[in-house]
């Protein structure tokens, strides 16, 4: 990959969108040696039904029985990507509690494959995983291609979710102000607006006026909400 640095450092102002940013991504892929690959983003509010997508390039047989089997609740990539941003290798070892799915993905050429996330403070996650059908990934070309694969990953992660995160949710519309993070606080501990307003020298109707300027910046629909969204978006 010649010039990697500066073709990476491309890719991450590249792109008018998420599926032009994904060929870019694909491309680049390629030139290090991988035919498919893959990026995935999830978004860690709602607490249910957490939005989602997956952009890939894999075989769009294997594409649907995965998502029509409901693969990613057994993917041990997945599970690994979603505590640890440090590399990963697949192997025989990591999919053993998951044979159908290594099976079947092995049986549509995806065979060697490499993964890393990135974790946000707010809970966001991507992955970016790197594979192919032939030829092992050898101790020798991880070091040799490490730098490039994981200056990759944080490429991918900064463009792809540049693009995909308006599309899964409308998140706040505006930051919370102190004042407004200081009073949920109280309201994660237990406080009362009229307990709170004695903490902060203030009448309970201002603390009530902060506590609803939150709720509707945060797209919620009561104090709790607002507590526990501010939370998962590290804003307290």
């Amino acid at each position: 990959m010649k010039n990697w640095q500066e073709d990476i450092l491309n890719l991450i102002n590249g792109g008018q969108d998420a599926n032009e940013c994904f060929a870019e991504l694909a491309e680049s892929a390629r030139a290090l040696g991988f035919e498919y690959c893959a990026y995935g983003l999830r978004v860690s509010y709602p607490l249910f039904n957490r939005q989602a997508t997956l952009l890939n390039n894999y075989p769009e047989t294997w594409q649907n029985m995965y998502r029509e089997r409901d693969y990613v609740l057994q993917d041990p990539t997945v599970r690994y990507g979603q505590s640890s941003t440090q590399a990963m290798v697949w192997s025989d070892e990591m999919f053993a509690n998951s044979p159908e799915l290594w099976s079947e993905a092995q049986s549509f050429g995806l065979r060697f494959g490499w993964a890393k996330s990135c974790i946000e403070r707010n809970g966001i996650f991507g992955i970016l995983t790197l594979a192919r059908s032939a030829e092992l990934l050898t101790e020798a070309e991880l070091q040799h291609k490490s730098s490039q694969m994981n200056w990759l990953a944080q490429a991918a992660h900064l463009n792809m979710s540049r693009h995909i995160m308006p599309t899964l949710t409308n998140g706040p519309n505006s930051p919370i102000t102190p004042r407004e993070a200081e009073a949920l606080k109280w309201i994660g501990d237990g406080k009362t607006s009229a307990e709170i307003g004695l903490i902060l020298s203030i009448s309970e109707h201002t603390v009530n006026f902060h506590i609803k300027n939150a709720i509707t910046k945060l797209n919620v629909t009561n104090r709790t909400a607002a507590v526990v969204m501010a939370v998962v978006m590290g804003l307290l």
